[in-house]
């Protein structure tokens, strides 16, 4: 999918804390501001434009992994327990 760069203004002392405090954390001002923009993207946009828009790109970001089911007991591990 291709980026783009938003421009926003934002009060050069506060951002320079920002920074010093993330730094710390070794996180990044422009990488948390991506994930804000993701979580306002998910809570904003209804789940079938999201579901079209992936499909646009090729995407399944939004779809959360399924785990495997557990496979049932075997019969003969029942007859096992069943004749003992």
């Amino acid at each position: 999918m291709k980026k783009i760069t938003i421009p926003l203004p934002y009060d050069e002392e506060r951002l320079m804390a920002l920074r010093l405090f993330l730094e710390e954390r070794h996180l990044k001002v422009e990488e948390e501001l991506a994930k804000a923009l993701d979580v306002l993207y998910d809570k904003t946009v209804p789940q079938p434009v999201r579901h079209y828009i992936e499909l646009l790109n090729g995407e399944r970001q939004n779809q959360p992994q399924r785990k495997p089911r557990p496979e049932p007991p075997s019969l003969a591990g029942e007859a096992k327990r069943s004749g003992e």
